[in-house]
C-alpha cells in the first residue's frame, strides 16, 4: 500500500477503511486479514467450533463486501466487522431455536420502501468494489454466480426465495453459495498480499509460536514455553465453561500424550488482539475416542502476552 496511497510504514485502519470505500478491494482484504481472528473469535463463542462458525465468518465477510460504505467512524472498523458477525450467528441461532423467526440475511433492515426488486446488474455497477466484485464473480460458474448476486446484491436473500427462483432445492441453494463464499473470501483475503502490511509477519510468528508450544509439550518443557509468552494471570477457559489458569495446561497436555495423543498444526488466524490455534488431536488407533477429533484455542492478547485462552471442542460426528 505505502506508496501507492501516500502512506509511509504499515497503514492505519482508518486509511485502509478510506482506500476500500474508495473501491480498493486489495485494502479491504487487509482489512478482513487484520481481523478476522477476532471475527472468527466472535462466532466461536456463540456456535462454539463447527462448520456454522466458519460459514457466519465468511457470510459476514461478503456483507462486509457489500456494506462496506456504511461504516461512518474510521476508528470502529474491527468493531463492526464483529458486530455483523454477531449478528449472522444470532440469525442462525434463531433458526436453530423451537420458535419460528424469520430469517436475517444481514445485520440491517433492508430498504422496502420499493416492492420491486433491485437489478443486480444496476446495484453492482453503483458499488464500490464494482470491478473487484465483478472479475471475481466471472470466477465462478454460472450457478455459483447466480445464487451470490442473489444472496449478496439484491433484496431476494432467503434460501427460500432463492431454490424458487432458481427452480432448484433448498439444500443445493445452501451448498452452492458455501463453494462459491469459500472461494470469493479466499480470492479477498488473498488480494491482501498485494499490499505491505505486518499482517504476513503476524501471522508467521504466531504460527511459529503455535508450533513451538506444541513441540515444547512433547519434550516436557512446555511450562518454559508458557511463562515467555502467556501471562502469569493468564485466564484458561475449557470447554466446559470452567474457567482455571495456565498450571492446567502442561499436566493436561502430558495425560494426553501419555495416552499416545498426537497434536497436529492445522491453521493459525493472527491479528494483534485475537488468535486462533486449530489443532487436530490425533487419537492412537486403541483408544480412537480418548479425544475429540481437534481443538481451537483462542487467544486473546494484551500487551504482546497472551492474557486468555478459550478452549473449543468440535463435536465428534
Amino acid at each position: 500500500m505505502g506508496k501507492k496511497h501516500g502512506v509511509v510504514g504499515v497503514p492505519q485502519d482508518s486509511e485502509l477503511l478510506h482506500a476500500a470505500q474508495a473501491g480498493d478491494a486489495s485494502c479491504l482484504g487487509l482489512l478482513l486479514a487484520r481481523h478476522r481472528a477476532g471475527m472468527h473469535a466472535v462466532a466461536l463463542a456463540l456456535l462454539g467450533h463447527s462448520q456454522d462458525a466458519e460459514d457466519a465468518v465468511q457470510e459476514a465477510v461478503l456483507i462486509a463486501v457489500r456494506r462496506i460504505g456504511d461504516i461512518r467512524d474510521p476508528d470502529a472498523v474491527g468493531a463492526w466487522l464483529r458486530m455483523v458477525v454477531r449478528n449472522v450467528c444470532r440469525a442462525q441461532l434463531r433458526k436453530m431455536s423451537a420458535i419460528p423467526m424469520p430469517e436475517v440475511s444481514e445485520p440491517f433492515e433492508a430498504d422496502r420502501s420499493n416492492p420491486t426488486p433491485p437489478d443486480p446488474a444496476e446495484v453492482l455497477d453503483q458499488h464500490a468494489l464494482r470491478d473487484w466484485v465483478w472479475s471475481a464473480l466471472e470466477g465462478l460458474s454460472p450457478t455459483l454466480r447466480l445464487v451470490t448476486i442473489l444472496r449478496y446484491f439484491t433484496d431476494v436473500t432467503s434460501y427460500e426465495d432463492i431454490a424458487a427462483l432458481c427452480a432448484t432445492p433448498v439444500g443445493t441453494v445452501r451448498s452452492r453459495l458455501n463453494q462459491a463464499r469459500t472461494k470469493l473470501v479466499n480470492a479477498l483475503l488473498n488480494s491482501a498480499e498485494q499490499v505491505h502490511d505486518d499482517v504476513a509477519t503476524l501471522h508467521a510468528r504466531h504460527r511459529r509460536l503455535a508450533k513451538e508450544t506444541i513441540e515444547s509439550g512433547y519434550r516436557g518443557e512446555l511450562t518454559s514455553v508458557l511463562s515467555d509468552w502467556w501471562s502469569p494471570q493468564a485466564d484458561v477457559i475449557l470447554p466446559t465453561g470452567k474457567r482455571t489458569g495456565i498450571d492446567h495446561l502442561p499436566p493436561a497436555f502430558d495425560r494426553d500424550v501419555s495416552a499416545g495423543v498426537r497434536h497436529k498444526l492445522l491453521n493459525v488466524v493472527a491479528s494483534r488482539e485475537v488468535v486462533i490455534w486449530e489443532i487436530a488431536l490425533l487419537n492412537p488407533p486403541e483408544n480412537p475416542f480418548h479425544c475429540p477429533p481437534d481443538a481451537v484455542l483462542a487467544h486473546f492478547m494484551n500487551q504482546g502476552r497472551i492474557s486468555k485462552t478459550r478452549f473449543h471442542y468440535r463435536a465428534r460426528r
